[in-house]
């Protein structure tokens, strides 16, 4: 028996592309989401679902269900200029996002996501950014002071040293900006 803070024992992490995610995992995936953000203010939405397609997944199963999920989407960044409620608590998301930082950490420069709560992923290594916050469109850059103090940044061994107070911004696409 686990306790919240033991590390799950079971089938490793598994990695998967959107388009190799069968039509019955989209549905496990989309309604665990939805339950595990329903008590965080407006909840999980269909604008977080766009974002958090196009890349990788990252999958945890126990019993046969899918009771961890996290997925890694490539972008450019730009610092300066029911059932599944049982399983939370358990140290099931945590070990989802080793792998997601591992991943982060061998293959880009910076990770960077809009999450909360912030100290569950600072425990991971993720930091909060307090600069200012924008998107880039067509070589246009436009504030979105609603998601300022609401990014993390992972850094990565070939991270250039970072002040948390400059500005950061990203490349639009569909979906939440960050």
């Amino acid at each position: 028996m686990m306790s919240g803070h033991d590390e799950p024992d079971g089938p490793p992490v598994r990695r998967v592309m959107t388009v190799e995610l069968t039509i019955a995992e989209v549905a496990t995936i989309r309604s665990l989401l939805w339950a595990a953000f329903a008590s965080d203010g407006g909840g999980f939405t269909e604008h977080d679902w766009e974002h958090a397609v196009g890349g990788l997944h990252f999958v945890l199963e126990r019993d046969r269900a899918i009771v961890a999920h996290a997925s890694v989407v490539g972008r450019i960044l730009y610092v300066g200029e029911g059932r599944f409620a049982a399983y939370q608590g358990q140290g099931f998301g945590s070990c989802v996002m080793q792998e997601v930082n591992s991943f982060i950490r061998a293959r880009f420069e910076l990770g960077a996501m809009s999450a909360g709560p912030h100290w569950s992923y600072e425990r991971l290594g993720w930091q909060t950014w307090r600069g200012p916050s924008s998107v880039r469109t067509a070589g246009n850059s436009r504030r979105t002071p609603d998601d300022d103090d609401d990014i993390l940044v992972l850094p990565t061994p070939s991270s250039q040293p970072l002040d948390p107070n400059d500005p950061i911004s990203c490349e639009w696409r569909p979906g939440d900006i960050w």
